[in-house]
């Protein structure tokens, strides 16, 4: 019987473009759906993006348009990922769609039928600056759990504790950075708590669903301690108006927490699929025979392990068949930023004109079915490509091809000799090993045993040495031979790299002149068969195309003085921004009217200005080294107007006050208070 899968990947939040941790799942996820293709299963491999909750909402007024206006740009740009690292989607959709409206609602109604629903007031934290409820990851505080700083509302990132946001210490709203205010509102919520979910993920969970460091870490939160705390608590699923979402039956004002409707895209995004193929997707993902297999990051344990299963199973559906779970990917073994030049964007990537297939391969030779983080260095990406792609695999075919084409017309000879055909039956034994490896995701344990086999094909080629064999009389025989099994041997090597490398595989099906690979063609030969001439399959990795994915700016070498270009400020002037982004930041004139040291603090002044608005403003500068208190008052400066406050531990700072100083904080003259020209009055923009 033919095996059927429905596998999907995590869904990107449609607030940003796709960055290399989601290539890196997905270049994960379809090298395996591509394997298990090779091998005659039947799957559907969908994605979508995450389109709703407050954080769309936020960004799409601060843009100026309309959430769904929003979230259809960022989808707009989906594609030349996928394109450009060939990943085999059948289906991209939205979990702002229709078919999500109606699934979602549907599991709702099942889940309320079934008494896993229930109403009560909660106190929730509303923001007094900006007038509204804050959504969970707009609370930020300290995890009650580990005591990890700056963790949001509604789980700590450092030990993946899951809370309520009310539970969080010393809290603040990330939007304003004001001190909530709890107040009372009505909330939905799943009952994850019943005896009847506790019980039903319990086994679930154990029962081999799961990789076993994962099942381990899922059955903490089981536990309860000698006081009766801990163990699964209810989950809130609904969020106040004003809210991009989707609503909730029969509940003006409220609406579906996103985390609710997010994975009932996996369902969504099948079934807008099987709207295009005229297929029934209901039949399909109740058929007991569907494997539904879900590849994700370990961040997003607790949504996929608990609530998903549990929303499935008490809602009458078909609960997953296993979730795999990957680590995270760091750029020399720091996590990715930005403003430390670690991070790496895909799209750069692909715009240098790197081949796609060197990062599929690199990445895939870093994974295994472990929950463990996946470093990228560049000059171990450069290394490992070059000698792997280049000098192990494309070599092969690219030392025997010249002379099948000049010598004997492209012609395989199905005689291979004994050594030759002890060569293939080798290599051919390993098949089922790395099918095994593949299925069982140890990508890296499968690329490690294909390039061994490379090994033992170049060992052949430099123990018979067709370049001397052409050169010698009366060993057309042995020539024909070498060449024959190193194109034979290059060809299964290649249908064994083709789930990783899926356009080198495509290009060398032209060059040998056959279908598209299938697992199976990895045990045959060629025999008596014709091949084109050979085009070069893949250059060599230069390092100094690699050093430009890295955002940092390089490193200055030491030359002779007269031969340094200055530097304005010890910085280089930064990237072009449009008038518009220029005109997102208010600068307004302001008139110090207070300044004072702060206690416990050598680098800050508290200042007071007066920005033409009703109220003065509180402000905490590092300028302590440079001015006195008493001097400034009375002074004009110019301030940032529209920066959100930010919370220190010595109080609220609601403006930035602007002032020039050179890149190296230890160089003279020190820093320089902007001051606009007489006249000037407070309130007045700085244009």
């Amino acid at each position: 019987m033919t095996r059927t899968l429905f596998v999907t990947t995590a869904l990107p939040y449609a607030n940003a473009a796709f960055h290399i941790g989601h290539m890196m799942e997905y270049i994960q996820a379809d090298i395996w759906v591509r394997f298990q293709r090779m091998c005659g299963t039947k799957v559907y491999f969908v994605g979508a993006d995450d389109a709703h909750g407050a954080p769309i909402m936020i960004a799409a007024e601060a843009a100026g348009i309309t959430p769904r206006e929003f979230v259809t740009e960022i989808a707009d740009g989906r594609q030349q990922y996928l394109d450009g690292f060939n990943i085999s989607f059948d289906n991209w959709h939205s979990t702002d769609s229709a078919e999500n409206t109606e699934l979602a609602q549907s599991i709702y109604l099942a889940l309320k039928a079934a008494g896993l629903i229930n109403v009560r007031e909660v106190e929730q934290f509303f923001d007094p600056v900006k007038g509204m409820f804050l959504p969970d990851r707009y609370i930020k505080g300290t995890c009650p759990k580990c005591g990890a700083v700056d963790q949001y509302g509604d789980s700590c990132e450092v030990c993946s504790a899951v809370y309520a946001p009310t539970d969080l210490v010393e809290p603040y709203s990330a939007l304003s950075g004001a001190k909530p205010e709890l107040r009372t509102s009505e909330h939905f919520f799943f009952r994850l708590s019943d005896p009847r979910c506790v019980e039903f993920l319990q086994d679930w969970t154990q029962n081999g669903k799961l990789q076993p460091e994962v099942a381990n870490k899922v059955r903490e939160w089981f536990v309860r301690d000698e006081n009766g705390e801990g163990g699964l608590s209810d989950w809130d699923i609904s969020r106040d108006a004003p809210y991009f979402g989707i609503e909730i039956p029969d509940a003006p004002g409220k609406y579906f927490y996103v985390w609710l409707d997010a994975p009932i895209g996996y369902l969504a995004s099948l079934v807008n699929l099987f709207g295009k193929l005229g297929q029934d997707a209901e039949a399909f993902l109740a058929d007991p025979e569907v494997e539904q297999i879900h590849f994700i990051g370990k961040d997003i344990i607790y949504f996929h392990t608990l609530f998903w299963p549990a929303m499935l199973h008490f809602s009458g559906r078909k609960v997953p068949s296993n979730v795999y779970v990957h680590g995270f990917i760091t750029v020399s073994e720091e996590k990715m930023s930005k403003s430390r030049g670690t991070g790496i964007s895909p799209l750069r990537y692909l715009e240098l004109g790197l081949n796609s297939d060197w990062l599929r391969y690199y990445i895939a030779a870093k994974l295994n079915s472990h929950v463990e983080d996946v470093d990228f260095t560049g000059e171990d990406f450069v290394t490992r490509v070059n000698s792997d792609l280049i000098g192990k695999y494309v070599n092969i075919a690219s030392r025997v091809s010249g002379f099948l084409s000049k010598r004997f017309g492209g012609r395989l000879r199905a005689d291979l000799g004994s050594d030759g055909a002890e060569l293939l039956a080798n290599l051919q034994s390993r098949v089922p090993v790395i099918a095994e490896l593949y299925e069982a995701r140890e990508f890296g344990k499968a690329l490690r045993e294909i390039m061994a086999l490379a090994d033992q094909v170049n060992f052949y080629i430099e123990a018979h040495k067709p370049w001397e064999l052409a050169k010698a009389e009366d060993s057309e025989t042995e020539l024909h031979q070498a060449c024959s099994t190193g194109i034979e041997a290059f060809r299964v090597l290649t249908v064994l790299l083709s789930p990783v490398l899926p356009k080198v595989a495509a290009d060398v099906a032209a060059f040998l002149q056959v279908p598209e690979f299938l697992w199976a063609d990895a045990t045959t030969l060629l025999g008596e068969h014709t091949i084109g001439r050979y085009q070069h399959l893949m250059q060599r990795v230069d390092a100094d195309q690699v050093d430009k994915l890295f955002e940092a700016a390089p490193a200055v070498t030491e030359v002779e003085p007269a031969a340094v270009k200055a530097i304005p400020g010890g910085e280089p002037v930064a990237e072009q921004i449009s008038i518009d982004e220029f005109s997102a930041v208010d600068l307004r004139v302001a008139r110090i009217v207070a300044a004072a040291a702060v206690p416990g603090s050598s680098k800050l002044l508290q200042l007071t200005v007066d920005v033409g608005e009703d109220q003065p403003r509180n402000i905490f500068s590092g300028i302590a080294a440079e001015y006195d208190p008493q001097e400034l008052v009375g002074r004009l400066t110019v301030v940032v107007a529209n920066l959100a406050p930010r919370t220190m531990r010595f109080g609220v700072s609601e403006a930035m006050v602007l002032a020039a100083a050179h890149h190296d904080a230890k160089a003279e003259p020190g820093i320089f208070l902007l001051e606009p020209d007489s006249g000037s009055t407070p309130g007045m923009r700085v244009r």
